[in-house]
């Protein structure tokens, strides 16, 4: 349910939470799986028909990377697959959150054992055929530049909300941006081995090859953790976001006679927010009313309004009425 095609927080309605851009999210990574198995089968091919150990290995690389692209294209298959179910409480939105962090946790684990393969080549040094591994590091920069470009979201298609000092990530695909901190890895991964391999060929400097793969590491960890709590938060239920809660009580709140006495918030989908609101009022407002307020909040997408007379209400209206 988009804010564009939504007048009121009417009943019955759908459960739809998706990102305005979902659809074209999706292709974008069938689009990259696609690129990355090209690449992975040329590599491969290339690596058996020249005897090329480092093709090869790049090539599998590419395999495991085909297969996290393959984890963010689930997650949008799923959620568009169940959208209309209602064991889904609050629709599948949060399928691609849930995808994210599993991406998180993938990405944390490359880092591992980045880092670990690194450590181990500084003790156990191995010979590096340079000019192969140069290829190697720019044909995979290329392909990873190009998958970046095709996956980035654009971070400005949100910009004219009405509540704007809330944090950017809030209208995230995290589902998409595992996804685009994946190629952006391997990237960093490809530029780092350049420069050592590039520095290594002249100078002789072999031991800089897995020392940037530990700076790798150590940035991917960061991406990682970062992308870790921003997923966790939405799993949890976590809102940080105090402009859209100050919002609502300013919107309620207008009337003298009426308090938000109990507000819960919750990020449902890319975009889309749920409220319940327990109000403390003496006017004769139903719910309805009340939620009619609430309309204009762009990212405001599901409502539940409780009302709970005052004690000085008039006879004869005493009751709690919720809808």
């Amino acid at each position: 349910m988009n804010s564009s095609s939504r007048s009121d927080f009417s009943c019955p309605h759908d459960h739809c939470f998706f990102s305005d851009n979902q659809q074209a999210n999706e292709r974008r990574t069938w689009i990259v799986i696609g690129l990355t198995i090209v690449t992975m089968v040329a590599e491969i091919v290339s690596g058996m028909v020249f005897g090329s150990m480092a093709l090869l290995a790049d090539g599998w690389h590419m395999a495991s990377h085909a297969s996290a692209m393959g984890l963010t294209a689930a997650a949008y298959f799923f959620a568009r697959k169940y959208r209309d179910d209602r064991r889904f409480t609050f629709g599948t939105g949060k399928i691609n959150d849930l995808a994210g962090f599993s991406s998180a946790l993938v990405l944390a684990l490359i880092a591992l054992l980045m880092a670990y393969e690194s450590v181990h080549r500084l003790l156990d040094p191995v010979a590096i055929r340079f000019n192969e591994a140069i290829v190697v590091a720019v044909l995979g920069l290329v392909v990873n530049l190009v998958s970046a470009f095709i996956l980035n979201e654009n971070h400005h298609h949100r910009h004219g909300h009405d509540h704007g000092a809330e944090c950017s990530h809030q209208h995230h695909d995290h589902n998409l941006r595992a996804a685009y901190l994946h190629v952006l890895a391997d990237a960093l991964t490809s530029v780092l081995a350049i420069v050592a391999l590039t520095i290594g060929k002249i100078w002789g400097w072999a031991f800089l090859d897995p020392v940037m793969g530990i700076v790798g590491a150590l940035v991917i960890t960061r991406w990682s953790i970062g992308l870790l709590g921003q997923t966790g938060r939405v799993l949890l239920d976590y809102n940080n976001d105090t402009g859209l809660a100050g919002q609502i009580r300013d919107r309620l709140e207008s009337g003298a006679d009426t308090q938000v006495e109990d507000l819960h918030i919750w990020r449902i989908g890319p975009g889309h927010h749920s409220a319940i609101v327990a109000l403390r009022t003496s006017s004769l407002q139903n719910p309805e009313d009340f939620k009619q307020q609430l309309c204009s909040i762009s990212s405001l997408s599901h409502v539940t309004v409780e009302i709970n007379p005052k004690a000085n209400q008039p006879s004869g209206t005493e009751g709690k009425h919720s809808l």
